[in-house]
């Protein structure tokens, strides 16, 4: 359906060009692998580990190291159902719910279904998940969940504890090689427009003799969320949505960007900023913490029927509703009547982060705000992972498979990227493509200032963070623009970052400001309620003159 259709359709305000290819250096050396994995989260590395029990050889890159991605700062959990009283079909009711109106049901199955087979290949890996005294494995709840049905790890650091047992897994497999500290470009096609690998730059090696080349069957991107594309963000630095935007120049869609889901409990300090916030996991509500205003209410009573444990777009807006109608920074998190012993022993991330910044959850309130989390949203794939691009796959944060909906429901992501790596792998598996030569990309490219980076972090968070409008996202747009226009960056890693962050805050301004209702994690103060109309998605491509374009894909 053509952009014309879509309801309420106003122009888009003036966006900046978008480059089709990053400028860099020709490279200077190339390497050949089976399957490209880009990211080493659970992601990236249970696909890693799939793809070898298929038989392939695999390179994985990561941009640092292969533990400093957003899976070892995952709290909470994994959802699934593993406990007898509960039911796929309730997770998927909850799912759904949380998704409003706008979760793709067959996504929503495979998941629900395969999620426990994941959690028990986790486990035969040698996952360490939190056990009661009789070996049961320990459930708990998350906000917009009506069962028990978290599993966790050391209390709050499931994600270490994933991240550790795949790492291990990984490390034993001689046939998967693993290049750290390396930022891919952009992707390489063949002759027939199939994916032949990617060109990459080995950080620190300078521009010079650093391009490379990995020539591949296939990619997979598992990049991770796109969070630092605002100035507060529980996500790691190196999480500015690489792969979003390389997927937008290969030619790729994308779906679902304006859907950016806002922690409400993120650690808040005067000062603290930096490159990521401390997260006070949602699980601590799941136990029966409080949150309060500054005149000691429980603003989330009588907000939603399950208080604090409502989904997170909804507490998001009533801690930023309630923070802007007391003039404050911040709100409560009241954890002190669960006690020393269960904030020590369930909670211990969360107790060592607050007491390193002087505030003892034992006695003390925690102070939380809002901040970027996680992106619902991402590159467009099927329920095989595969993109519009052949060949090219997504799997986790980067990717939309149509499982979140407008707003992901909590611990939902870590179980969406073990069940669609697993059926990556089986796809390829059935498939195996056959390698094609990887033709030079036409064209010199385009990178932005250095100086770009915090200008757009700046603007995406005035106009199109937790509140929006109209004016607010066309004034989001104008900085954006006027970024664009500076391109007198040299080719490396700050310059090729920020022409990332740049590409990828444009879309999502663009979704934003096309999208004119309030749906889960969207919130237009303009457009206050959700809208029959708007029940579908908003997809973008980038032309071949760089040009943003936007389709409207309604629901039947």
């Amino acid at each position: 359906m053509s952009p014309a259709t879509m309801p309420h359709s106003v122009p888009l305000p003036d966006l900046p060009r978008l480059p089709r290819r990053l400028r860099a250096a020709a490279p200077t050396w190339t390497e050949t692998t089976d399957v490209c994995v880009i990211g080493s989260g659970v992601a990236g590395l249970t696909c890693a580990l799939n793809l070898r029990r298929a038989g392939f050889h695999v390179t994985v890159v990561t941009k640092v190291r292969i533990d400093d991605g957003s899976t070892r700062w995952a709290q909470g959990g994994v959802a699934a159902v593993l406990d007898p009283v509960d039911t796929p079909e309730a997770h998927a009711r909850d799912t759904q719910i949380a998704g409003v109106g706008l979760c793709d049901p067959a996504a929503v199955d495979v998941t629900v279904t395969e999620g426990p087979a994941r959690i028990a290949d986790l486990i035969h890996l040698g996952t360490e998940f939190d056990r009661h005294p009789d070996g049961s494995l320990q459930l708990t709840r998350e906000g917009g969940h009506r069962a028990r049905r978290i599993v966790h790890a050391g209390g709050d650091a499931t994600g270490a504890e994933i991240q550790r047992a795949l790492h291990a897994a990984v490390l034993r497999d001689p046939w998967i090689r693993i290049i750290e500290h390396a930022m891919v470009l952009d992707l390489l096609t063949d002759a027939k427009g199939h994916t032949a690998g990617v060109s990459l730059h080995i950080l620190g090696e300078g521009v010079e003799h650093g391009v490379g080349g990995v020539e591949a069957r296939a990619v997979v991107l598992a990049t991770g969320g796109l969070g630092q594309i605002f100035q507060s963000t529980t996500n790691p630095s190196v999480s500015i949505g690489d792969g979003v935007a390389l997927a937008l120049r290969a030619g790729a869609t994308v779906t679902d960007l304006e859907f950016v889901q806002f922690h409400p409990t993120a650690l808040f300090l005067e000062g603290i900023g930096g490159d990521r916030q401390p997260l006070i996991t949602e699980a601590i509500r799941g136990e029966g913490a409080h949150l309060r205003d500054f005149s000691g209410d429980r603003f989330m009573v009588g907000a939603h029927e399950l208080a604090e444990l409502a989904p997170r777009d909804v507490v998001a807006k009533a801690a930023t509703a309630r923070m802007r109608a007391e003039g404050q920074s911040h709100v409560w998190l009241d954890a002190r009547h669960l006690g020393k012993d269960m904030l020590e022993t369930r909670f211990p991330t969360v107790t060592s982060s607050c007491r390193a910044l002087g505030i003892d959850p034992v006695v003390d309130m925690i102070p939380v705000a809002p901040a970027a989390h996680y992106s619902s949203g991402g590159v467009r794939t099927d329920l095989f992972g595969r993109t519009s691009v052949p060949g090219l796959y997504a799997a986790g944060e980067a990717a939309c498979t149509g499982l979140h909906g407008a707003n992901r429901l909590a611990s939902n992501s870590l179980l969406e990227a073990l069940v669609f790596a697993q059926r990556i792998a089986d796809d390829l598996a059935e498939h195996k493509p056959s390698p094609g030569a990887a033709e030079a990309p036409e064209g010199e490219g385009d990178v932005c200032s250095t100086t770009s980076r915090a200008p757009i972090q700046e603007a995406m968070t005035a106009g199109a963070g937790v509140l929006r409008s109209e004016a607010s996202l066309e004034g989001t747009a104008e900085s954006l623009t006027a970024l664009g226009d500076n391109v007198s960056g040299r080719p490396r890693p700050a310059t090729w970052e920020a022409t990332n962050l740049l590409t990828v805050a444009t879309a999502v301004t663009a979704a934003a400001h096309r999208r004119r209702e309030t749906r889960g994690s969207h919130w237009r103060e303009d457009h206050p309620e959700a809208e029959a109309d708007w029940l579908g998605h908003l997809s973008l491509s980038i032309s071949a003159d760089g040009e943003l374009e936007t389709t409207w894909e309604p629901i039947a």
